[in-house]
């Protein structure tokens, strides 16, 4: 056994299931346990803090599954932080492990878990010291560590509990969560929002909805613009996300002992998925929190933000982040800067994506040589052609890598471009939210569609 896997047989881990598959229920009532953990946690404040220069970062916290101030301010960025890792020096490779066999897979996994607690430790160190969550007076900062290391644990853990026991991941779970909180809010909320004034009653609405109709009853044409042109991008996202991953090529296949029988081989136009956007998205929150850290130690060596709205103003991370387009043009202010910082946003977004989702094809078992094996598995071949591993894996070399490569092209766009109009939640957390749910919706529709209560199986096919 070797050091990585010895070092992990000690640590915290939760039990798979004995029985090789979970009924819809038992799934359904640990995926809602662990939900409403979530939220749970994110209303329990830290103990002892004072300052939470983080507090104005709503949007970080959705991408991260974070609650800034609370057990949860670390959220899921450990753990995809350790992936990030992983995946760039097992593409560049330096880390020499073979996915192909489960050992390696072993020991990809262990190490992602090590990984993680590493940066649970070392997030909650930086957080605290550098004066992100700075602790109130008489208070130890270590108490502060502490309890965010608690909350990390928690988190690694419950995402396991989901992985194992619940539908699809735990990471996508607080993703999910995190977005779906954040358009209840900002689509419905009546209070009153800060920076949005009206000469009639000071304030319009948090919520887009009821700003929108305050808005034309105050005769405040800008404000009812910004609004509806929100509501119209969050809309538009939604559908064009859908229809993307909807989106597929089917490879005809036949079985090779019964004549005249045959079935389609799906393969994702979106061939990662969700995978690259997530961490392009995490890495870009990382970023942004390390730069407001440095500015806080008094190192602003990667930009500036503004007090006030928190947006970054100088440096590397003003031109890593998204101009929102439509309000600058609805107010008439568009200048060459907000293109220039949109278009280097939209490059970013696009290249980070297609590496990541390169990496991803390549460590997750989607390579066209994990694929063959698959078909052969189940008994397929590719029809007037002699069953053979290579020849399909020929085949699916003229897909793989393209669809790879395209796909993180299109939904790094997507994610850029939704990010530009200003929709609810951000457009990447919406995107992100949609992809989740509709593979979530794919996977229990295969796996548990005949064990589902008679009322939801009818819902659920529609």
């Amino acid at each position: 056994m070797s050091i990585i896997s010895q070092i992990a047989s000690y640590l915290p881990e939760v039990e798979p299931p004995k029985q090789k598959k979970l009924s819809f229920k038992e799934k359904l009532k640990w995926t809602a346990i662990v939900l409403g953990l979530f939220f749970i946690l994110g209303m329990v404040p830290l103990y002892g803090l004072g300052k939470n220069a983080l507090a104005q970062f709503d949007y970080l916290s959705i991408i991260l599954g974070a609650q800034f101030g609370s057990l949860i301010s670390l959220g899921i960025g450990p753990i995809v932080t350790a992936s990030i890792v992983l995946q760039l020096l097992q593409g560049s490779g330096i880390l020499k492990l073979d996915m192909n066999s489960q050992e390696g897979k072993e020991k990809f996994q262990a190490m992602q878990k090590i990984g993680a607690i590493f940066f649970i430790i070392f997030e909650a160190v930086i957080y605290v010291l550098m004066g992100g969550l700075a602790p109130a007076a008489g208070f130890s900062p270590w108490v502060l560590i502490a309890q965010l290391c608690f909350g990390g644990f928690f988190i690694m853990l419950m995402d396991e509990v989901v992985s194992k026991w619940g539908f699809g991941q735990g990471i996508g779970l607080f993703i999910v969560a995190g977005v779906s909180k954040s358009i209840a809010i900002r689509a419905f909320s009546w209070l009153p929002a800060t920076g949005v004034s009206s000469v009639t009653t000071g304030q319009f609405a948090t919520g887009a909805i009821p700003a929108l109709f305050q808005a034309l009853a105050q005769q405040a044409p800008q404000v009812a613009a910004l609004q509806a042109a929100t509501l119209i991008a969050t809309v538009v996202v939604f559908m064009v996300a859908v229809y993307a991953q909807a989106m597929k090529i089917e490879i005809p296949l036949s079985f090779g002992k019964i004549r005249g029988h045959g079935v389609r081989w799906p393969l994702n136009f979106l061939y990662t998925s969700n995978i690259p956007v997530i961490l392009v998205a995490a890495l870009l929150a990382n970023l942004q929190l390390w730069a407001r850290l440095l500015e806080n130690w008094g190192r602003p060596l990667l930009g500036t933000f503004n007090p006030t709205t928190g947006r970054a103003m100088t440096g590397f991370v003003a031109w890593i982040s998204s101009p929102n387009i439509v309000d600058h043009i609805v107010k008439g202010n568009l200048t060459m800067g907000h293109i220039g910082q949109a278009t280097i946003y939209m490059l970013f977004m696009i290249v980070g994506a297609v590496i990541f989702s390169i990496f991803w094809m390549k460590t997750s078992g989607l390579d066209a040589k994990s694929q063959a094996e698959k078909i052969m598995a189940s008994g397929l071949q590719v029809p007037g052609f002699r069953k053979d591993k290579r020849v399909l894996e020929r085949l699916l070399n003229r897909y793989v890598m393209p669809l790879t490569v395209m796909g993180a092209i299109a939904v790094g766009f997507l994610a850029a471009a939704a990010d530009l109009t200003g929709a609810l939640a951000r457009g990447t957390g919406i995107l992100l939210a949609v992809m989740i749910i509709y593979r979530l919706y794919e996977d229990i529709t295969k796996q548990h569609l005949m064990d589902m209560n008679p009322m939801m199986r009818k819902f659920v096919k529609g």
